[in-house]
């Protein structure tokens, strides 16, 4: 073989050898799987198809919701994350535990549940059904992935169930259905050692409004400056609020300051959030998160 043809050769083994080491070199986009219903595929908001493209809806169903706005986050932080979800509107974690375990069941990095919004329909705020389901989808993920990290996102406090005679919460503030729906979750946490970590949405909700960003009470108008969290029916998020969910969940999982993505972050602007609100909801996202302080230090407006 002469010189020249060694060196074809050993150019062709080099551009062969290459990609592959390249290849190897790159590592894997980490893997989220989001489980809920209608809170967290974004209900009665233009949350709920938003950016679906950019996600992988396991049910076929083409939702963008909670996880498409967590998506672009993670992109605007820049971080690599391959984000899926299975939804279904009004389902409680044992419906999806009988309907759609096999949909589910793969080795995930990380794993968000959001059960029921007062855990058990029947028996509103008791913690028992959720315990045990959560300690059955636990399992299961464990099983695939020892290293999994589950959370589980609690809710937010819903007007109709505190300001209606008919509500389970009535007479009580606004702040206390959420923090009945943590306090349960805890609970279900405590019960499964797989489970790292509860992300505090309604809580950040709360936050929200003592902040002076949010108006406490959809039912006698919005005051000036403050936004509405809630959707029509006074029961599901509005853009507002499942923006500050998602924001929520992404300091969480990300340990990213949600700060970061400031006054003119993309969803924001997509979805006719104001900088300055956008602003505020990082700000509440941010200091639920890391148990601070309240205060908001930018003037709100919607």
């Amino acid at each position: 073989m002469t010189i020249r043809s060694l060196g074809v050769c050993a150019a062709a083994l080099i551009a062969f050898v290459a990609p592959s080491v390249s290849a190897q070199t790159q590592p894997a986009p980490t893997t989220v799987l989001f489980i809920g219903n209608s809170f967290t595929y974004g209900a009665h908001s233009p949350v709920w198809k938003y950016r679906a493209d950019t996600v992988t809806d396991l049910n076929g169903d083409g939702v963008g919701g909670v996880p498409a706005l967590f998506k672009l986050f993670t992109q605007e932080a820049g971080l690599d994350y391959q984000v899926s979800l299975e939804t279904s509107g009004g389902k409680t974690l044992a419906w999806h535990w009988a309907n759609k375990r096999a949909v589910v069941d793969r080795a995930w990095d990380k794993v968000v549940m959001q059960q029921y919004s007062v855990l058990n329909p029947e028996k509103p705020g008791n913690p028992t059904e959720t315990i045990a389901d959560v300690g059955r989808f636990a399992h299961l993920f464990a099983a695939r992935n020892p290293k999994v990290q589950i959370s589980l996102t609690a809710t937010w406090s819903r007007p109709d169930q505190t300001y209606l005679k008919t509500g389970h919460w009535f007479g009580q503030p606004i702040t206390a259905m959420a923090l009945d729906i943590r306090h349960g979750l805890d609970q279900a946490a405590a019960a499964s050692p797989e489970v790292t970590m509860i992300n505090p949405v309604g809580q950040a909700f709360n936050c929200a409004i003592a902040m002076g960003a949010a108006d406490p009470d959809p039912y006698d108008g919005i005051g000036f400056g403050k936004v509405d969290l809630w959707a029509y029916d006074h029961y599901h998020a509005s853009r507002f609020g499942y923006y500050l969910e998602a924001l929520t969940v992404f300091a969480d999982l990300t340990g990213k300051d949600p700060r970061i993505l400031g006054p003119h972050e993309r969803a924001a602007e997509e979805l006719g959030i104001s900088p300055k609100t956008a602003t505020a909801l990082q700000e509440a996202a941010w200091n639920t998160t890391q148990k601070l302080p309240c205060v908001n230090t930018a003037e709100n407006h919607n």
